[in-house]
């Protein structure tokens, strides 16, 4: 069952629409200092045509059923927070992998761990989900941090886990079951 949005202790977790460019450009742009080194995507210069683009691959794998992505906004005022998603979804052995980002002038307000823990009762309730995995480059103590606060478990290192700038890194293996 794909939700149109996930209401989450104060955070509404909805699914990207066109209108929803400028506001994302502007955070990835504010965002670019404190994500780049781990999300090499976002920069000073992110556009609005890559907000589009980014938003039309979330809609075609929505639509495969090999992600969810989501925009995160205030539940009351509706302010663009970041973004978050259950990706790489593989059905058959019923898991996926989990990430999130929040904008730079939000960071450290708890965000990404109420995001986490929804979309993990989301994927163990609605998508039959066994296993998410957070995957979190060696590093990246703010990533870590969320993990842990989200209750997921870290279960090590795997090293050449994840490519960044094409150039293959450690990262820390963090999963969340049900119950």
């Amino acid at each position: 069952m794909q939700p149109s949005s996930i209401a989450f202790e104060g955070v509404l977790l909805r699914p990207f629409e066109d209108g929803d460019a400028a506001v994302f450009v502007e955070a990835v742009r504010e965002s670019a200092e404190s994500i780049r080194r781990w999300m090499p995507w976002a920069s000073h210069d992110y556009s609005a045509a890559q907000a589009l683009e980014w938003f039309a691959a979330c809609r075609a794998q929505r639509e495969a059923g090999t992600a969810l992505e989501f925009g995160i906004f205030c539940q009351d005022s509706g302010v663009f927070l970041g973004g978050a998603g259950l990706n790489d979804i593989r059905r058959e052995q019923r898991f996926c992998n989990l990430g999130y980002w929040v904008r730079q002038s939000m960071q450290g307000q708890g965000i990404a761990p109420r995001c986490v823990r929804a979309l993990a009762a989301h994927g163990f309730a609605n998508e039959a989900l066994q296993r998410i995995e957070v995957v979190v480059a060696v590093g990246n103590t703010a990533s870590e941090k969320v993990a842990l606060k989200s209750g997921a478990l870290r279960e090590g290192i795997a090293r050449n886990r994840l490519l960044i700038n094409g150039q293959p890194v450690p990262a820390h293996m963090f999963s969340l079951i049900p119950g």
